[in-house]
């Protein structure tokens, strides 16, 4: 599967979850590191984790894997790494603290909603 189709795929896969304030970056004309970035904002530690089971479980019935996850024991940021997109998962004020969409304001951006 193409990087740009996983990217939305791996998105709604957070909105099942009710994840909110979801933007897809496109990062391809930017970095070698990754293709795309989503990034969502949950409202507690049990939603991030519910988030990130979603995207997870979800991307094995499609069959794609996680390559690498970070943060499942704080909840306050999850980073789920499918190598040509990368799933960040926030609290809200950990959203605002990094502000990845003002660190990458070149990409373009697609905001995912119900």
């Amino acid at each position: 599967m193409d990087s740009k189709k996983l990217a939305l795929k791996l998105a709604r896969l957070a909105l099942t979850k009710k994840a909110e304030d979801i933007k897809i970056l496109d990062l391809r004309k930017l970095t070698t590191v990754t293709d795309f970035f989503v990034i969502c904002t949950a409202f507690s530690d049990t939603q991030v984790k519910a988030v990130a089971d979603a995207v997870m479980d979800g991307s094995k019935k499609i069959g794609e894997k996680v390559w690498h996850k970070e943060g499942m024991a704080q909840k306050s940021w999850v980073l789920l790494d499918f190598v040509d997109v990368v799933v960040h998962i926030f609290l809200r004020e950990t959203r605002n603290f990094y502000s990845l969409e003002k660190l990458w304001g070149d990409a373009d951006i697609t905001v995912i909603s119900d």
